[in-house]
């Protein structure tokens, strides 16, 4: 891996973080001429962001403060940059020292009375050259963009006044709001709002991806997140989180290269993978229909559907490719029992996925499953059996690796007793995966994926389209499909779990933007999880 996709991946805590920022200095690096680069580094970020999306005329650069050589210019985007008492405030005031020299118009709010020393230079020398600085924020009302250097990684403590009425302010001008390293306001581990937090329509993390970034709480703040990358020195990343690193973000380099391509160009469909899949119910059967088609879409090898008999001609005229298993049902219309052709076990297969419309009827279908010694997905109603068997016991019996794939209601029925994932996701995840010896997906508009190791995994880029019936449905068959495949070709399941996860979810993007959100059902979903690929 070169450093480019490690660094994509790395994802830290506000403590990783200082520690990492300790060793540079440490070993000669200058507090402020590291404070430079990274300014540099977001003043030309900003520079290309202005320049993309306003129709102004490009900043006529000021020959000298105050100089009677300066010449009028015709108008230019007005920036108003927010200062806090740290080093945070210490970048921003770099920033828009660089963005006056080339030009633009540009005001301070700076409502602190102390500030660090390195900080407090910074914002003499730009009061000295001209740069006008005010305590209220509504001197710069008038601004067209907003760059907020308030709070830095490490705020654990809630907004009071005035700073809170301030951003509370800013965010009710509906203006674009550019954010250093995190929104001011968010908890740095849990992305929780201490308070209240700038609304960014941009952030700009600093080194790593901070962990609250990739949480739930965050994302109404967080606006489009991009990595501001200074060279942190990978000994020094190793140093702090060692070879393995426990947290991830799911890069497409690293999901791509997951995949189980490219085949050998001598192969048969075995080779490839055999999926089963154990789903549906007379009253839904659409629940079998989506999860077949998001396994076709896996490219697995061979793909078997085990139903009730009376969906049989539906499955088979929508999925002509699959072997479907008509199976006794009982009077609700649920499989009584698996009858799988002669000759054939549950061994056989190289990966099962259970659950999507099978109804709670179907309890002992689920035990026989887990019984069988064979990598397992399980959702929807194969959680809820679970959950009413037992979940942790029961999984703790299991030979074979299992992977579930709860929404956060299902995980609460699940692990009743471990930490509320709507509070700290990636803690809540990491518990039930340890507890469990399984590994657990926890849906969300940040998808998290945690091992018994305590690895996790979390998706950096979803949406809200895939709130609709069904798309949990296609992931199952998804992920179920490179399962198959993954065992013949030593792929880890968490790794291949990761990639089904971030395939989703781009396949959701993409079909949004052709389609808008409210045009993504979960069989359209379905239609686009190939075009990611191209």
């Amino acid at each position: 891996m070169n450093r480019q996709e490690l660094i994509s991946q790395v994802v830290v805590t506000a403590q990783q973080m200082r520690e990492i920022e300790g060793r540079i200095f440490a070993g000669g690096m200058p507090v402020a001429a590291l404070m430079e680069k990274v300014a540099g580094l977001i003043a030309n970020r900003i520079q290309r962001e202005l320049a993309e999306t306003n129709t102004y005329s490009p900043p006529t650069p000021h020959l000298l403060p105050h100089s009677p050589l300066t010449t009028p210019y015709s108008p230019s985007p007005r920036v108003g940059i927010l200062v806090g008492p740290g080093h945070n405030g210490g970048d921003a005031l770099v920033v828009a020292r660089e963005l006056y020299f080339r030009g633009y118009e540009v005001s301070i709010y700076c409502p602190f009375s102390k500030l660090k020393e390195l900080t407090s230079q910074h914002l003499q020398y730009a009061q000295s050259i001209g740069i006008p600085s005010y305590q209220s924020i509504e001197q710069l009302a008038d601004c067209h963009l907003y760059v907020d250097g308030l709070f830095g990684f490490g705020l654990e403590r809630a907004i009071s006044d005035p700073i809170a009425t301030a951003i509370n302010q800013l965010n009710e001008w509906h203006k674009p709001a550019i954010s250093i390293d995190l929104p001011s306001g968010l908890h740095t581990d849990t992305g929780e709002v201490l308070g209240t937090a700038v609304r960014a329509t941009h952030t700009l993390c600093l080194g790593l991806w901070k962990l609250g970034l990739l949480q739930d709480h965050a994302l109404d703040y967080v606006g489009k997140a991009e990595l501001i990358d200074f060279d942190i020195p990978l000994a020094d990343i190793h140093a702090i989180l060692g070879k393995l690193l426990s947290i991830k973000r799911i890069a497409r380099t690293t999901a791509l290269s997951t995949l189980p391509l490219p085949r050998p160009p001598v192969t048969h469909k075995y080779k490839e993978g055999h999926l089963l899949l154990i789903c549906g119910s007379r009253r839904y059967s659409g629940g079998a229909l989506l999860t077949g088609l998001g396994a076709r879409a896996s490219g697995v090898g061979m793909l078997s559907i085990a139903v009730p008999e009376s969906l049989k001609s539906i499955m088979v005229a929508q999925l002509p490719e699959a072997l479907i298993i008509g199976c006794p049902e009982t009077e609700s219309g649920a499989l009584a029992q698996l009858q799988l052709p002669e000759n054939t076990d549950l061994s056989k297969f190289n990966a099962i996925a259970c659950g999507p419309g099978l109804t709670r009827d179907a309890s002992p279908i689920l035990q026989e499953v887990l019984d069988s010694t064979v990598p397992l997905v399980l959702d929807a109603d194969g959680l809820n059996i679970l959950a009413d068997m037992g979940t942790i016991p029961t999984l703790q019996k299991r030979q074979a690796p299992t992977v579930l794939t709860p929404h956060a209601g299902e995980f609460k029925r699940l692990f009743p007793n471990i930490s509320d994932p709507n509070k700290d996701r990636v803690k809540a995840v990491r518990e039930a995966a340890e507890q469990s010896t399984a590994v657990v997906l926890l849906k969300g508009a940040r998808t998290a994926i945690a091992t018994p190791q305590g690895i996790v995994w979390l998706n950096p880029e979803s949406t809200p389209a895939l709130a609709r019936g069904g798309s949990g449905d296609v992931l199952t068959g998804l992920l179920g499909g490179l399962l198959a495949q993954a065992s013949s070709k030593n792929i880890p399941i968490e790794d291949i779990t990761a990639t089904a996860a971030w395939w989703h979810s781009q396949a959701a993007i993409l079909a949004a933007q052709e389609r808008t959100e409210l045009g993504v059902d979960a069989h359209t979903l379905t239609q686009y999880l190939l075009q990611v690929l191209r």
